[in-house]
């Protein structure tokens, strides 16, 4: 395990021991909106994984849900989302995540995780397998639609609450079955266990998705991911396990 790699897998530990405890009492809301929720918790979460990844590598930018810092005399660049699924997270369901990845020059070479409720921490590196808790994992095996099992994103806004129906609609009478679980990052993670069969979002930040990515390619997965129709600035994601027809995965909109 290389030293990038090692040091996100304990910053993401971290922060998940910080959700841990505090999950199921009282949270501070920052802001709150429409279809989302910002909370006080998501900034001391990315404030703490900002601050042991800086204290090993000083000199390296982050990009970050909460946040950023630039440093254009670096090649790599943190990517975090403190909290993937804070809606879930506020509520009180445990289904949310840690995620961290590393870029260097733009290419994601580092990636973790973490599901601190389950216990659940996935990594990879370039080049390398896709692992879940240390053991070796690949996408499923399914050929067709009708076999797979695949999990729909929505956003925020009514234009891409709209899109996300429509792909909604039209995997639920394809699909063997369809969900709407509320993390990008876990759903990422789930297509590289081959828990799930495909993954679509039209609308997703580059923070939710970077260390799945990496996930899903070195589990022998594929993706698909192009700037978003829906909403400028976010990216749309397509993510399979490389032998469902992509065709049938992108049957009705674009």
């Amino acid at each position: 395990m290389n030293e990038y790699l090692d040091a996100a897998i304990g910053a993401a530990r971290e922060a998940g021991k910080l959700l841990r405890e505090n999950f199921g009492g009282p949270l501070k809301v920052n802001v709150e909106e429409a279809h989302d929720i910002k909370l006080e918790l998501d900034v001391r979460s990315q404030d703490l994984i900002t601050r042991l990844l800086l204290q090993r590598f000083p000199q390296h930018a982050i990009l970050g849900e909460e946040g950023s810092a630039a440093n254009a005399s670096t090649e790599f660049e943190w990517v975090i989302d403190p909290i993937d699924g804070t809606v879930n997270y506020f509520y009180g369901i445990p289904h949310f995540c840690i995620s961290i990845a590393l870029r260097h020059k733009g290419e994601i070479i580092a990636g973790v995780i973490y599901d601190p409720m389950r216990e659940e921490l996935w990594h990879a590196e370039r080049g390398g397998m896709a692992y879940l808790n240390e053991k070796a994992i690949n996408v499923s095996t399914h050929r067709h639609v009708s076999e797979a099992v695949v999990s729909v994103g929505m956003s925020k806004t009514m234009i891409e609450v709209e899109v996300g129906l429509s792909i909604f609609h039209d995997m639920l009478t394809r699909a063997r079955k369809c969900r709407l679980m509320g993390s990008a990052a876990l759903d990422l993670a789930y297509v590289a266990t081959g828990r799930f069969d495909a993954y679509i979002e039209r609308s997703v930040n580059w923070w939710d998705i970077a260390a799945g990515v990496l996930l899903v390619n070195c589990a022998g997965g594929v993706l698909a991911i192009s700037p978003s129709a829906v909403q400028e600035g976010k990216l749309s994601v397509v993510a399979w396990n490389g032998k469902i027809d992509r065709a049938s995965l992108t049957k009705v909109y674009p």
